[in-house]
């Protein structure tokens, strides 16, 4: 489907964010909460993997039902074909990738894109379509915190909540520490939030467990990895030093509803991605237990 920038906001301002709760997909939904805590994983965690709908089979066979659905992984990576695609998203094809999430039992529970200093207004506006034609309420960015101003406005229009991401690099205007986000918040809207990556947090020599208990109300998702301090590397699960443990038995005792997707990264060319996942999965389990 071909439409002008007037239909798509218009469809994008009118899609039901609750499409994907239909009476046929309740009933088959993965049920990957254990405790009450809402247990998923990023796209991303399958990269390697040749095709979205091999991802999504991938989730099916683990038992994941909640998915951070990454830009990466439906449309292309070229900076300029990508702002092509933004701002002609094909409507129907969204539609297909979401009926197929949903035929496989897999709630998305949030996309991924990344605003930019350098994005125009009407690229940030275009990714609140897409996202909207998604039918989520949540968005996880990697983003300079220069950008939150022009987000804002855009996560108001929409009703879109933005959780910015986290990384350990520590750069200037880039999310490392707990300032940056409060930064990037201040006079912001409800919809400006944090999607703690605890993993990169601890490599930043922070504290995720304090950090979360703070600032819960803010935070959209966390994405579950295991690193080394000091700027060290992503480990297997159990291996590093952060404290996924004491995250996910900290959602289970306060019921904080914010889901823990698992960002599988410490894998070497030639290992089962599959398998690998199942592990970190099996260990969120065993940790909650």
């Amino acid at each position: 489907m071909i439409c002008s920038r007037r239909d798509l906001v218009k469809l994008a301002l009118g899609a039901p964010l609750a499409a994907a709760f239909t009476p046929a997909f309740a009933k088959s939904k993965i049920n990957s909460k254990i405790d009450g805590v809402m247990i998923g994983s990023q796209t991303y965690s399958f990269r390697d993997l040749p095709t979205l709908d091999a991802r999504i089979d991938a989730m099916k066979q683990i038992g994941l039902g909640y998915a951070e659905l990454t830009v990466s992984d439906i449309a292309p990576k070229d900076r300029e074909a990508l702002k092509a695609w933004r701002a002609n998203p094909p409507v129907d094809e969204i539609r297909a990738i979401r009926k197929k999430f949903e035929d496989a039992g897999i709630e998305i529970y949030s996309y991924n894109d990344s605003f930019r200093d350098e994005f125009t207004d009407d690229e940030i506006d275009h990714g609140f379509q897409v996202a909207r034609l998604f039918g989520v309420s949540r968005i996880t960015a990697s983003s300079n915190v220069t950008v939150s101003e022009r987000v804002d406005k855009y996560a108001q229009r929409y009703k879109i909540v933005v959780g910015f991401h986290n990384h350990d690099s520590m750069k200037k205007n880039e999310f490392s520490t707990p300032d940056d986000w409060k930064t990037a918040m201040a006079g912001r809207s409800k919809y400006i939030g944090i999607n703690l990556d605890i993993g990169h947090f601890t490599a930043a020599n922070f504290d995720p467990v304090s950090f979360i208990e703070e600032h819960h109300a803010s935070i959209v998702t966390l994405h579950i990895k295991d690193r080394k301090k000091n700027h060290g590397p992503n480990m297997p699960f159990g291996q590093g030093d952060t404290d996924i443990k004491g995250v996910l038995q900290l959602l289970k005792d306060k019921k904080y509803p914010i889901p823990a997707m698992i960002e599988y990264e410490y894998g070497k060319p030639g290992m089962d991605t599959v398998a690998e996942v199942k592990k970190c999965f099996d260990y969120c389990k065993a940790a909650l237990a």
